[in-house]
């Protein structure tokens, strides 16, 4: 087992892995940028050391400075937690080169992983089913409106390097096609530095489900069922939950066991979260595949009682898993607290917290980094807290969260809070019968402080 883990992250997930670690009897190593001194992950930690001002390019992007502060603290594992460097191949080569474990992917499965129609490839080969659509990268126009025509419009092109939304474009007609390419590339150079692009049919009625899988260093995988994330804005979840409204036991059995094969046929070691697109009919096609922790991790957590971190640890350090699939007795769910204004666009709300108060009680967790007198800064992801409630069945966990929701105070700023109570209670969602595009048309005017 490892003496000493430097966490390579901020905010609530640097706390999270502290905390497991501790549990573990593994000594912390924080690392922080200037704007991040005052953070929780900084105190908690056995060590910190700064690594450069706040833009992330020059701390937490930093890799010459993370692997120096590892080397100054003889650490000999990184946890890159989720975002920033956690599926850099390039940082994952590096730990290895200088003899530091990161515990996470190998830069080769990343790089395998992280290109989506590489990743695509490899799982329809592996027999997972997959969305159709171009076999890989499509060299030109008149080759995308060629499998458009075959496979029939509406169609959809993705930044094989994308994320977030970005770089994608919806086509419902071959006339459209062209301004969409131009579109999509342009904002996929800008934004990743890769303009390459694939097609696929455009899933109507589509819910994001994915499925959190750990492999071991033996070639061994095993599943821990399903989340459900097709609340979303933007292509930005706000909230998660598990078990999924739509999934039944047959579809969630078929799901898990190709996940399994997914993982397993690639060698995968590590946590990781296989993501599917399923459609009106029961259909799921492979949408990507996540080689880290997610934010939404601690749902799995709460239905399975299984800490995804300390498995994380165990599975770098050579431990294999127990192999034990795991379906969910209880339901969890997960909102997305974000120093963001709903009544104003999801306006980011930077600023210093005034008063704080979190909620508790019986299935009631909260994971966050914020406490009284804490200044959010305005250079990082906006999340700023997660609440996440347990119950017997999904009607007493959406009475639980209002109830959580209701009781949380954080004076000082604006948070997505208000958005979270409406949603609570609104009929489409409380019927567990909605799609990714719920929010697209949503009037957020009905909000109220």
């Amino acid at each position: 087992m490892f003496n000493k883990i430097l966490i390579a992250n901020r905010g609530e997930i640097a706390l999270r892995i502290i905390r497991t670690c501790k549990e573990m009897g593994i000594k912390t190593v924080a690392v922080y940028s200037q704007a991040d001194k005052d953070s929780l992950h900084v105190t908690f930690a056995d060590e910190a050391v700064c690594i450069g001002p706040a833009p992330s390019p020059q701390s937490y992007l930093n890799i010459k400075n993370i692997i120096s502060a590892a080397e100054i603290t003889n650490a000999d594992a990184i946890h890159p937690g989720y975002g920033f460097l956690s599926e850099n191949a390039e940082f994952s080569k590096v730990c290895a080169e200088y003899g530091i474990k990161f515990i996470g992917a190998s830069a080769e499965m990343i790089n395998k992983m992280g290109d989506k129609a590489t990743a695509k490839d490899t799982m329809k080969k592996a027999g997972v089913p997959t969305i159709p659509g171009s076999d890989g990268l499509l060299s030109s126009v008149e080759e995308g409106k060629k499998i458009a025509k075959k496979i029939k419009y509406p169609v959809i092109i993705k930044a094989t390097a994308g994320g977030g939304g970005r770089g994608m474009r919806i086509i419902a007609k071959e006339e459209d096609f062209q301004k969409a390419w131009d579109d999509a590339r342009q904002e996929s150079k800008a934004a990743f530095g890769n303009d390459g692009m694939y097609l696929e049919k455009f899933v109507e009625e589509p819910r994001h489900i994915e499925i959190q899988i750990v492999g071991d260093s033996r070639g061994r995988a095993c599943h821990l069922s399903e989340r459900d994330c097709s609340i979303q804005r933007r292509h930005q979840k706000l909230v998660e939950e598990t078990p999924s409204p739509i999934v039944t036991q047959e579809l969630r059995e078929k799901m898990g066991k190709a996940a399994i094969a997914g993982a397993e046929t690639i060698g995968y070691e590590g946590a990781g979260t296989i993501e599917f697109l399923v459609d009106k009919y029961s259909d799921f096609y492979f949408m990507e595949m996540n080689t880290r922790i997610q934010v939404e991790h601690p749902i799995t957590e709460e239905v399975t009682d299984f800490d995804l971190i300390k498995e994380q640890i165990k599975v770098a350090a050579g431990i294999e898993i127990s192999g034990t699939n795991y379906f969910p007795q209880v339901h969890a769910i997960e909102c997305r607290i974000n120093a963001e204004d709903p009544l104003n666009g999801f306006r980011p709300s930077p600023g210093k917290i005034t008063n704080l108060h979190l909620p508790g009680g019986h299935g009631v967790r909260v994971d966050s980094h914020i406490y009284a007198g804490y200044t959010i800064p305005p250079n990082y992801d906006s999340m700023i807290a997660k609440l996440i409630v347990s119950a017997q069945t999904r009607e007493e966990a959406l009475v639980r969260m209002k109830r959580a929701l209701e009781e949380t105070v954080i004076e000082g700023i604006k948070t997505t809070i208000p958005f979270h109570i409406f949603l609570m209670d609104d009929p489409v969602f409380k019927s567990g019968n909605f799609t990714t595009s719920y929010l697209d048309d949503f009037d957020f005017s009905q909000l109220k402080e």
